[in-house]
């Protein structure tokens, strides 16, 4: 077997590999024969509920890292004071 004829084998065995290992999708794949009903994918209006229960979830999560950000310069402030009171 020459070299030219190796690597075509070579070349039609990784791309078989490739292939056969399907695409790097992260989209659910569909079984053939099997049809989905088309209403399960269609968006649906949040109702007031669910937007202020999101709204307050996300306010809690703004004063959540408010707090953690001034809780975290309070701390450099308070290191450099004790760093500058050694010298």
């Amino acid at each position: 077997m020459n070299k030219r004829t190796l690597g075509l084998v070579a070349a039609a065995m990784l791309g078989g590999l490739s292939l056969g290992a399907g695409t790097s999708s992260a989209a659910p794949l569909a079984v053939p024969g099997i049809q989905t009903d088309h209403a399960l994918a269609t968006p649906v209006q949040m109702t007031r509920s669910e937007r202020m229960m999101m709204r307050d979830r996300m306010m809690k999560r703004r004063m959540m890292e408010r707090r953690m950000m001034e809780r975290r310069m309070m701390r450099r402030k308070m290191m450099q004071r004790r760093m500058m009171n050694r010298m």
